[in-house]
């Protein structure tokens, strides 16, 4: 089981906050994404436009629970994962500590627009212009990612040195817990 899972919208800072936590708590770390791109041969945006959300989400929550089981160190999931139930139950029951990493959508919308991975890595949802859906959808999940979340960050004005210092503080100011804490 993770020692942190980091749960949040696209462009809010989890891969490169899971690397630097990491860095600090001297752990491994995985990206979901990444890790499921490994295991599909084809990028998150190519999988999803040739198979649909449905096939995406099925295979997410397959590479969640994989995960789960096999990362000690800090997971970054991607940003639909509590779009499931099944998911959030697979997070509460096995991905504590979440850290959920919020922005307001334009300082997701300004992160997404400048990140040349955008277009491969971070598929539309409904076909359209990925950055018009940011307000809706971080809308529409903000309860799910509430509902799994320790505790709540947002990355709107922070480097990632400072939310990585906010993590690792609050982890260490944590009782100790079975493989859930440095």
């Amino acid at each position: 089981m993770p020692r942190l899972t980091l749960v949040g919208f696209r462009g809010t800072g989890k891969t490169t906050v899971a690397s630097a936590v990491a860095s600090r708590l001297g752990c491994d770390w995985q990206d979901a994404d990444v890790a499921f791109e490994r295991q599909a041969r084809v990028t998150v945006s190519d999988f999803f436009a040739s198979h649909g959300e449905a096939a995406f989400r099925d295979r997410e929550t397959e590479m969640l629970s994989l995960l789960l089981g096999m990362c000690g160190g800090v997971l970054a999931t991607g940003g639909g994962v509590v779009v499931r139930e099944v998911n959030r139950r697979l997070l509460a029951d096995r991905g504590r500590p979440i850290v959920w990493l919020d922005a307001t959508p334009e300082s997701v919308r300004r992160r997404l627009e400048a990140d040349p991975a955008t277009a491969a890595r971070r598929p539309s949802l409904t076909g359209g212009d990925p950055f018009a859906e940011v307000e809706r959808l971080l809308r529409e999940r903000e309860p799910l990612y509430a509902e799994v979340a320790d505790l709540r960050i947002d990355t709107s004005g922070l480097a990632a040195d400072a939310v990585t210092d906010r993590i690792v503080a609050w982890l260490a100011s944590r009782p100790l817990a079975s493989g859930n804490a440095p």
